[in-house]
């Protein structure tokens, strides 16, 4: 049987080269998966939960971890193993202070094909800076130090491959993880973004891989919708050149295309006035996503806990933090959304599902800070690849008469505050690296290794 291997820029090509129907494939091919491993039995469904091992995480040098992901879907087997850099666990209890200390700097720059302002002068809180494809170059405050709950100063990008393997154990593909990794957590990140009845202005927290495949995702899903970018991110370097990537990388010039009047900010933790344009940013968002190793709060809970904060709904994944000491998300947040509502509100809310979205239930209550830190039980969780049995007995609600049924489900996740927090399961690595091999072999990339 011949074996196909895929390095990470071999990987990094085939997915640039996607379109939205392909993107829509691959989503329905992992929820398909999904499914399978949250309501499957092990009589019936080799992809149930009941048959994926734990995960094994080894101390590797220099304050690093390897991870031993085994997995199986009912056509492949596979192992990801990969090494990665450990977050620092705090010296102390994280406090909320510790997510608003620090300074900020705000580059907002409009699509090429309109007209900006002239730049401010360095002394104000904010610079505005016109791009063109060549350079920009934004004016800046002084510096202070930076804030450590952002980002960790390792990185934390995934080293390693993936091996996958038939179901009678004949090994079949061989796959660099890193983009691999990267692109399965936004692809299922990006899963209820397609319910989402608006979806016009985005908050990305982060700058590096998982960042930029949510955002590359989102535009290719939602189109000429999304009006605002935003990007919160310790380093204002790697965010600007990011951003700079969309602007002026061919792999990005479709997307530009597509949507002239997007407009990118950035907001650093190295300077300026981090508090305010932070909760700025956070409340307008239809959309934050959650892309950093971080072990304390992003923001404050008061900014989407508060009346104000509550009056709009959002979609909120949380995919960068993956231990019990990392924590992307306050647990007040958590708590809220899990709260029963008691309908005696002196404004008008956004409906909560009471129950927060996860990957994997199991994974989750042992692995992940927000969940463990905020007191969250089985019963307040619900696996995205449960979200099929919800609408089966909210139909059931409806024949009962006992409840608003499918209805009240389609509005939350509509419009409502819909939390999604991830850890990782090796099992979307599989769904996903199936589906990239045999992309791969229609479009003639990577190696071939004839009767391996």
């Amino acid at each position: 049987m011949p074996l196909t291997i895929l390095s990470d820029a071999d990987i990094h090509s085939l997915l640039l080269s996607l379109n939205r129907d392909n993107i829509a494939q691959l989503q329905h091919n992992l929820s398909e998966a999904l499914h399978d491993y949250s309501t499957g039995t092990q009589e019936t469904t080799v992809g149930c939960s009941a048959n994926q091992p734990q995960r094994i995480a080894v101390p590797a040098a220099n304050n690093q971890t390897t991870l031993f992901m085994p997995a199986s879907t009912s056509t492949s087997r596979g192992i990801k193993i990969v090494t990665l850099a450990t977050a620092p666990v705090p010296s102390r209890e994280p406090s909320v202070s510790d997510s608003i200390s620090s300074s900020v700097s705000k580059l907002s720059i409009d699509s090429p094909r309109s007209t900006s302002p002239a730049p401010q002068s360095p002394s104000t809180t904010s610079s505005k800076s016109t791009i063109n494809t060549t350079s920009y170059t934004p004016s800046i405050a002084s510096s202070q130090s930076a804030d450590p709950s952002v980002a960790s100063s390792q990185t934390t990008t995934p080293s390693g491959s993936l091996t996958l393997l038939t179901s009678s154990g004949t090994p079949y593909a061989f796959l660099g993880a890193e983009e691999l990794t990267a692109f399965r957590t936004a692809l299922a990140s990006t899963i209820i973004l397609n319910r989402r009845s608006h979806v016009h202005s985005i908050t990305v927290f982060g700058a590096g891989k998982q960042a930029a495949w949510h955002i590359r995702l989102a535009l290719i899903i939602r189109g000429s919708e999304i009006h605002h970018v935003d990007i919160v991110n310790r380093s204002f370097a790697r965010a600007k050149t990011l951003m700079h990537e969309f602007y002026t990388s061919p792999d990005w010039e479709d997307l530009r295309n597509a949507n002239p009047k997007l407009a990118f900010s950035i907001v650093s933790s190295e300077y300026g006035e981090y508090q305010r344009l932070l909760k700025e940013h956070v409340r307008k968002a239809d959309v934050i996503f959650m892309c950093t190793p971080s072990t304390s709060p992003l923001f404050p809970a008061e900014y989407l806990t508060s009346s104000e904060g509550r009056k709009k709904g959002r979609y909120i994944s949380a995919i960068g933090s993956y231990r019990r000491h990392m924590i992307e998300i306050h647990p007040d947040i958590l708590r809220q959304a899990v709260a029963p509502d008691h309908k005696h509100h002196h404004h008008k809310h956004a409906d909560k599902g009471g129950v927060i979205v996860v990957d994997s239930l199991e994974a989750c209550l042992k692995e992940a800070g927000e969940i463990r830190q905020a007191d969250i039980t089985a019963e307040q969780l619900v696996e995205i690849g449960e979200l099929l049995m919800v609408k089966k007995a909210s139909m059931k609600e409806i024949e009962m008469g006992t409840g608003e049924g499918e209805k009240g489900l389609k509005k939350w996740l509509m419009s409502g505050n819909v939390i999604y927090k991830s850890v990782g399961i090796g099992m979307m690595d599989i769904c996903v690296g199936e589906d990239l091999v045999a992309l791969a072999m229609e479009k003639g990339i990577g190696t071939t290794v004839e009767g391996f």
